[in-house]
């Protein structure tokens, strides 16, 4: 088999998984270190308060409720996802917590946005890039509608780096290469983003990583790993026996204070140049 990535290929999945990866998505946003990820950039940004901005990959539309949810926010924001229950989901989370005149979310393919040119101050793309079919093509397109002098943000892991511990180092090393494998189509491209950007008219104006660990217990973690080991079987890169043994041995460790898991993630803030 070969491995697919989920949310480059959600509209091929059954309604069960779409809303499993529904709920990891908001279980993501509440987590501490999503919000202290996603507030660090936010602040580095000091755009206007009328800015205009744009997600792509939105998702549930917990980044943008986020932005909107902070005092220094009173513009307009859009999202874009591929995905109809992610839209629909998206739509509903805002309604409930009254942030409907701020936020707007679309269905649309972010490889061919429907917007004209520079129609926004500021276009984001949180951990969206590394499930793109042709990730050359999104940064195209986000160069494209960001206005002149606009920021664009790029935020990601790279997964080369993602680990979990494991009392077979060996079988430990495949599990999160399979993972890496299973759940990301660009595992690695942040670490091509300094050669790219340049290349579509954006400056690169800032940059800065941060290693994500979880130690003795987990959230973070443990999330992405009960979501996307099922995709390691359904790839074929692993035995279904052998993934619910690591499973499961991840389980007890956070059960006993043992746990360890880690990954590098990296911000890239952008301004278009023309």
């Amino acid at each position: 088999m070969i491995a697919c990535d989920p949310h480059r290929f959600i509209n091929d999945l059954d309604e069960t998984i779409v809303a499993r990866l529904i709920t990891r998505l908001e279980s993501r946003a509440q987590d501490k270190v999503f919000t202290h990820l996603l507030d660090n950039y936010l602040t580095r940004l000091a755009l206007p308060r009328s800015v205009q901005v744009l997600e792509i990959g939105c998702g549930t539309g917990a980044v943008l409720r986020h932005m909107a949810r902070r005092e220094d926010f009173s513009g307009k924001a859009v999202g874009v996802d591929q995905c109809q229950p992610f839209i629909t989901s998206a739509q509903r989370f805002a309604h409930d917590e009254n942030l409907d005149e701020y936020i707007e979310f679309r269905l649309g393919d972010v490889h061919k946005l429907e917007f004209s040119d520079a129609s926004f101050d500021a276009v984001i793309a949180h951990t969206v890039l590394s499930h793109v079919t042709d990730p050359e093509a999104v940064l195209r397109e986000m160069a494209r509608v960001v206005r002149p002098g606009g920021r664009v943000v790029i935020f990601d892991g790279d997964y080369a780096s993602l680990t979990y511990a494991y009392h077979d180092f060996d079988l430990g090393r495949e599990m999160d290469r399979a993972l890496a494998t299973a759940t990301f189509n660009n595992p690695y491209l942040m670490r091509n983003l300094p050669r790219l950007l340049p290349l579509l008219g954006l400056a690169l104006s800032s940059a800065w990583g941060d290693a994500v660990t979880e130690i003795g217990t987990a959230s973070y973690f443990k999330s992405f790993a009960e979501t996307y080991a099922p995709f390691v079987t359904k790839a074929g890169l692993l035995p279904a026996a052998t993934v619910e043994v690591w499973l499961e041995r991840q389980r007890q460790s956070m059960q006993n204070g043992s746990f360890f898991a880690a990954c590098n993630y990296y911000t890239y803030l952008a301004t278009r140049s023309d």
